[in-house]
């Protein structure tokens, strides 16, 4: 219902730990669930400015794209590297059921949360029974 993901994520992952991000795209952990009539997706961005994401929706496929610059210390030797900078890109493809039309977003403490609402043709819904009994008195 929310989303088909990158089936080669996990290869990417791997590649990414054995040959380091030079050149490709870091990765960008999520969590997904659903929740109150909708899906909520948490993507981790730590140290991201909040100006720099771009979040679009184009054809039920949900794009988000930040970058994290590398950081310029003036007159220093880097000693180590461990946390990922770059670019930060990741897709979703939406089902139909989905309203993309009121689709929210927040960012706090490096979390960018999203919110896509079911919509409303999509949820279900109780429908009332008539009996025999009732059609007769309507009839008669």
């Amino acid at each position: 219902m929310l989303l088909r993901t990158d089936p080669f994520r996990e290869l990417d992952r791997l590649a990414e730990q054995l040959l380091g991000t030079a050149g490709r795209p870091v990765t960008m952990p999520m969590d997904a669930y659903e929740r109150e009539g909708a899906f909520w997706v948490h993507f981790d961005l730590p140290g991201v400015d909040p100006a720099g994401i771009e979040l679009s929706v184009e054809q039920n496929v949900l794009t988000v794209h930040a970058e994290r610059p590398t950081p310029e210390v003036p007159e220093s030797a880097l000693v180590m590297t461990e946390r990922p900078h770059g670019v930060f890109r990741r897709q979703l493809f939406l089902g139909e059921t989905l309203d993309v039309e009121h689709i929210e977003a927040s960012y706090e403490a490096g979390v960018l949360t999203v919110r896509i609402p079911v919509a409303e043709e999509a949820k279900s819904r109780k429908i009332e029974i008539s009996s025999t009994e009732e059609k007769k008195e309507i009839a008669g």
